[in-house]
């Protein structure tokens, strides 16, 4: 049984309520497989949880030894792809959890994520894309600035179901990204909403913005790319 024919998807803001709650990486890991078990058997439809994580390095299945953090900072190493990365405060984490249709792969699923986050950020009067051979969502070189990424993006597969999902910087520290080569990208930056379009940006704010994009791009219906 597909999700997307059997219910309308839900939304949860994990921690991120009126009195915000940093969320531990594995206690959300481990919300997270459960919820994917249940979406995976069509015991319930396709489900998001936002989460703004308490600080916290990540490592995909293609992360380097030389790419963990140099400073011997712990890492927990996860079953996505991808390379290593960080979370912490001032960024909101999605991990959409929804039945992939037929049709539908890893590299489909990626690419309507990065829409729905290109879409949210074109909204607020910021240009973003995609780069071709790298995932997530980048900004252009311009001046003494090279290419840098404002969105992460890492996923798996498993039954048919997909989970993991993406990270947005909206306003975090940078100077934890200075610690690991992020997403083993030696030759780009990193940066947020706040350091590209100033303002008043929250994390809660920012996931009920791009919460209506990304319900839109997990319909699974047909779209034309941005740009």
């Amino acid at each position: 049984m597909d999700d997307h024919a059997s219910g309308r998807p839900t939304v949860e803001y994990r921690g991120l309520g009126a009195d915000p709650v940093l969320s531990d990486y594995q206690q959300t890991w481990d919300y997270q497989r459960l919820v994917h078990a249940d979406v995976a058997r069509g015991a319930r439809p396709g489900h998001v949880i936002f989460v703004e994580h308490a600080p916290v390095y990540t490592a995909g299945r293609r992360t380097e030894p030389q790419e963990r953090p140099f400073d011997g900072t712990p890492v927990i190493d996860v079953d996505r792809g991808g390379k290593i990365t960080y979370h912490g405060p001032g960024q909101l984490v999605g991990y959409p959890i929804f039945r992939l249709p037929e049709g539908i792969g890893v590299v489909d699923h990626v690419r309507r994520l990065e829409e729905a986050v290109i879409r949210m950020l074109s909204a607020k009067g910021l240009t973003t894309r995609r780069i071709e051979g790298r995932t997530g969502v980048w900004l252009d070189a311009n001046g003494d600035r090279p290419e840098r990424k404002i969105c992460a993006i890492g996923v798996r597969v498993a039954q048919r179901t997909a989970l993991h999902g993406f990270a947005l910087n909206v306003a975090p520290s940078t100077g934890a990204f200075a610690n690991i080569v992020p997403c083993g990208i030696a030759d780009a930056g990193v940066t947020s909403m706040a350091e590209e379009l100033p303002g008043q940006w929250s994390v809660a704010g920012t996931a009920h913005d791009l919460e209506p994009f990304l319900l839109e791009m997990m319909s699974f219906e047909r779209y034309t790319p941005a740009g």
